[in-house]
């Protein structure tokens, strides 16, 4: 059976059509976005479709793609006064996300770039407010109070600025050179104080080992004097104990030894104690007694009495007389 090539022509125009249709009429929108659906030119709140599978009318609606997943601008360097007159650049970056598809699309034409003029002009008032030793060392100050001006403005856009960074701040040469002198004086003056520091922790670190040192010797000492007077004390206890038993006569005894060894040497002067004399006297009762003990001897005759007996028979005996 052979079809009309009119009929066939129908045939593949009705298919093509068909085929637009539902490509016009089916979308799918994914997880982060969202489609704002605008019908014979109207929207609301109904027709922000999405996500997953969404069925369009043909011809009669149109629909806006929103992505709701955070994004970031870059703002460019921009010069700004300082509340002292001092001209710096600063460039920052700007997190933001979608978070009312409807007024992103309805109530501003280009989010990101509304956002970047809103951010140009609220950096020069928020900096022109701040000295510029505050701008350098209030850093996150300065951002805390962009991301709050900028989330005021950009909450009737549908928008939410979450974040704003501060990427490089510079100043007029002439404040950088002060800068750099300011920052050497302060490393010299650290480093003057960590040398003094330390020169004062090593002195009283070696003051701290001659006192210790001090204390162990004189500890030593006193230990060595009391171990050498509980020493002599025996020593003199032992000497009390054993001349106990010493009598006078031992003391005569070893003085007469002394008084040998004395007289066994060339010197001719003697010192003799009182104590010698006063031990010597139980001697010399000694000897006396011994003596008077003793049997006297028969007296010697003089010359005279041994010629008296030789004359008594002489003139006893008769001698011849003369007539």
């Amino acid at each position: 059976m052979s079809l009309d090539p009119i009929a066939l022509a129908a045939l593949v125009l009705v298919i093509v059509v068909v085929l637009v249709l539902v490509y016009l009429s089916v979308r799918v929108v994914n997880e982060y976005a969202r489609l704002v659906v605008f019908r014979f030119g109207r929207t609301g709140a109904d027709l922000v479709k999405g996500p997953g599978l969404v069925f369009l009318i043909p011809i009669v609606d149109r629909p806006v793609t929103v992505d709701l997943r955070e994004q970031f601008i870059e703002v460019p360097s921009q010069t700004t006064i300082t509340r002292d007159n001092a001209p710096i650049n600063v460039d920052f970056l700007i997190y933001w996300r979608i978070v009312d598809p409807l007024k992103s699309v309805v109530q501003v034409a280009f989010f990101a770039g509304a956002l970047q003029g809103v951010a140009t002009t609220t950096l020069r008032a928020v900096i022109g407010d701040i000295l510029l030793d505050e701008v350098l060392s209030k850093r996150e100050q300065i951002n805390e109070i962009l991301r709050a001006k900028l989330d005021e403005v950009t909450e009737r856009w549908g928008g939410k600025v979450t974040t704003v960074e501060i990427r490089e701040i510079t100043p007029p040469r002439d404040v950088q050179d002060a800068m750099n002198r300011q920052l050497s004086a302060e490393r010299t003056r650290r480093a003057v104080i960590t040398e003094s520091e330390g020169t004062r922790q090593s002195t009283i670190n070696v003051a701290e080992g001659d006192k210790q040192s001090a204390i162990l010797r004189a500890e030593g000492d006193r230990q060595a004097a009391i171990l050498r007077a509980e020493g002599f004390s025996q020593a003199l206890e032992r000497i009390f104990g054993a001349a106990k038993g010493v009598d006078e006569k031992t003391m005569a005894l070893q003085y007469l030894d002394a008084l040998k060894t004395l007289g066994a040497g060339p010197a001719t002067k003697f010192v003799i104690p009182v104590e010698f004399t006063e031990l010597l006297r139980p001697i010399s009762g000694f000897v006396d007694r011994g003596m008077a003990a003793r049997p006297a001897p028969a007296p010697e005759p003089t010359p005279a009495a041994a010629r008296a007996p030789q004359a008594g028979p002489a003139d006893e005996a008769p001698g011849p007389t003369a007539g």
